[in-house]
């Protein structure tokens, strides 16, 4: 007899797998989607991982995209939105990110195109910028030469920008510590 008897017992076993056949992919694709907002993909992903039979995890998606509880495009415009303006991505980064979460490629081009309509890329790449130089023990009036500019282009470019709003920035930057030599 269990310490308390109107308790049900646990459904998950060590491995955090369901036990208990019953228990519907429904309920647990709204416990999953409780947690952390997921694509459509991801959403299946797990619930094969809790070995949940397809016909009932199809009949789970439908059911969530039916009643909005799945919806790749809220998804990418929130993640797109969180990129840009909290983490300063770049719009390729953005659209890789949604694609390995499972976003189909014409949702997260839209997404993207939608929270960069309302930003200039070159002010994202002048603010990544400053945050890479502001973290280096570099001093202000250190001039920046070629390896430290080969560093930030890598540095933007897996940060997502376009190559060349990346070149302009940096040579922005190189005639900007050129002239304080002067």
């Amino acid at each position: 007899m269990t310490k308390w008897p109107n308790r049900a017992a646990s459904s998950r076993t060590s491995s955090g797998l369901a036990a208990d056949p019953q228990r519907s992919a429904y309920l647990d694709a709204l416990h999953l989607l409780s947690r952390r907002a997921l694509s459509i993909a991801e959403c299946r992903e797990r619930l094969l991982a809790r070995e949940h039979a397809a016909d009932t995890i199809d009949q789970a998606i439908t059911h969530l995209l039916d009643t909005g509880g799945l919806d790749d495009k809220r998804l990418a415009l929130s993640h797109a939105r969180t990129a840009v303006e909290i983490k300063g991505r770049g719009r390729l980064r953005v659209v890789r990110e949604l694609q390995a979460r499972g976003v189909d490629k014409e949702v997260a081009a839209e997404a993207v195109a939608d929270v960069f309509s309302e930003k200039d890329e070159r002010s994202l790449v002048a603010r990544a910028l400053q945050k890479k130089l502001r973290r280096g023990s570099r001093p202000e009036s250190k001039t920046v030469d070629a390896a430290e500019q080969a560093r930030l282009y890598q540095y933007l470019m897996r940060q997502g920008f376009t190559p060349a709003v990346v070149i302009e920035a940096l040579r922005k930057l190189r005639k900007g510590t050129d002239d304080e030599v002067e």
